[in-house]
């Protein structure tokens, strides 16, 4: 039996949808153990945060009780016993929900575990993450899922819903058994590699499509990167680099676009980073195609202009151009992009200390993705407040079918952020054990403050 493991601190057992006391809505008969001590919730009077609650942002106070919303009014008088938390001036969210990170667990842990990883998330005002399946061993089977599952239920500091791999040992020949594995898992990714064979991602799409599940799709023609490691531009020709060209990332989106036209699977795109992948999803979308996107923050604050000479600007897909990254901030602000998502790839110092050539792909983000997104895209005029919740948090709760947030008479999920406090990223910081980031020595704007995660404070300034 799995056991979809969420959100630490005790154990009830739940066989109903109903019953659920956080957010998730298995497939009736099924019995997950939910990790969870309903005894145990937060019990506070937040006082005169700006919450957002039935679309809108609105000054309001707002009582819990053991991790219940018990009332969202204008006023709230202390009651003795009870914490207050003012927060004038700051801002309440639904606690964001990020769908793509990697916890390195099980197999690559010197890299960074399920314990730290969710504890950077904490910090940066995620309540749910869902990890990719790129581990030792993949999670292609109930069994190697088990593995990754003990590890959560063991470890986590806040929800974790992981993917399974499209193929076995994500090798991009051999599918695997949707049916069994769809239950406890967001979706299904080979994440790390495209799956090159059309014929399989085929039968893999129309192997997932009846379970309803998401098929995240990373999109790379290896035939196409020739040995690249950063954006094929003039940043790369002028400093001697080898390019990864634009088309290795969109002609596969364009292919997949129409395998799930024709199967009617969730295709969800992961980490778009070109111009031509955003005109081609804007279009399917124009007709009815059943597909979604993501992109990064550092997608949408930076570009090939931006590069160093530094494994911290190594990632996979590259920085682009800068026509790149402003037809990005153009997809999110028309919903052409449905979802921000770090992308958060941890690795070992030694891993990235050997400049863009010789490091290894990847950076950290999870901790300064919010105040990433606010200061280049809030604060950027680009788009309103109001969108990055949409986008950090409403829409991947809804691509996932969780629920969850600022509801009454649920329990408390959200992220109490101070927008109006500057901080310089400084790696040595995190709670994460990566400390690869672009955004080193930079200024952003927005502080976490506490996260409250299904009624439990899994974090405080």
């Amino acid at each position: 039996m799995l056991a979809l493991s969420f959100v630490i601190f005790g154990y009830i057992e739940v066989s109903r949808p109903r019953e659920l006391p956080l957010f998730l809505y298995p497939t009736e008969g099924l019995i997950y153990r939910v990790k969870m001590n309903c005894n145990q919730g937060v019990t506070a009077l937040i006082k005169g945060a700006k919450v957002w609650y039935e679309g809108k942002f609105a000054t309001r106070d707002v009582l819990v009780e053991g991790g219940l919303l018990v009332e969202i009014v204008e006023s709230i008088a202390p009651v003795e016993g009870v914490r207050v938390v003012e927060a004038c001036g700051k801002h309440l969210l639904p606690a964001l929900v990020d769908m793509h990170v990697h916890l390195r667990e099980p197999g690559y842990g010197y890299k960074e575990t399920i314990a730290s990883g969710t504890r950077a998330a904490a910090r940066g005002g995620f309540s749910v993450v869902c990890p990719m399946p790129n581990l030792n061993p993949a999670p292609d089977s109930v069994a190697t899922l088990q593995e990754q599952l003990d590890i959560i239920e063991r470890d986590a500091a806040i929800g974790v819903l992981p993917y399974a791999t499209i193929t076995k040992a994500r090798q991009g020949s051999e599918v695997v058994d949707y049916a069994a594995l769809a239950p406890c898992v967001a979706g299904f990714s080979d994440d790390g590699t495209g799956v090159q064979s059309a014929e399989v991602m085929e039968e893999a799409m129309r192997g997932i499509a009846p379970t309803g599940k998401l098929l995240a799709a990373h999109c790379e023609v290896e035939s196409l990167l020739r040995g690249g490691y950063i954006h094929d531009g003039e940043w790369c020709r002028a400093h001697g680099h080898k390019g990864i060209c634009s088309e290795s990332e969109w002609r596969e989106i364009e292919r997949d676009i129409e395998i799930a036209e024709r199967t009617g699977c969730r295709l969800h795109i992961c980490h778009i980073s070109t111009k031509e992948s955003v005109e081609l999803i804007r279009k399917a979308k124009s007709r009815g195609v059943r597909v979604t996107c993501e992109t990064a923050p550092h997608y949408l604050a930076l570009c090939d202009e931006d590069m160093r000479e530094e494994g911290r600007f190594k990632m996979n897909p590259p920085l682009r151009s800068r026509a790149d990254m402003e037809a990005l901030r153009a997809g999110v602000a028309d919903g052409t992009i449905d979802v921000i998502a770090t992308d958060h790839a941890p690795h070992s110092a030694e891993e990235k200390s050997r400049g863009l050539e010789k490091s290894a792909m990847g950076v950290v983000g999870i901790e300064t993705s919010l105040a990433a997104t606010y200061t280049f895209m809030v604060c950027g005029g680009l788009v309103s407040l109001e969108k990055l919740v949409d986008i950090m948090s409403l829409a991947p709760r809804r691509l996932l079918g969780i629920g969850g947030g600022i509801v009454p008479g649920q329990r408390l999920d959200a992220t109490l952020v101070d927008l109006n406090k500057e901080f310089v990223v400084n790696p040595s910081e995190f709670l994460s054990m990566g400390k690869s980031t672009p955004f080193e020595g930079m200024s952003l704007r927005g502080v976490v403050e506490m996260t409250i995660a299904g009624g439990r404070v899994v974090y405080e300034k």
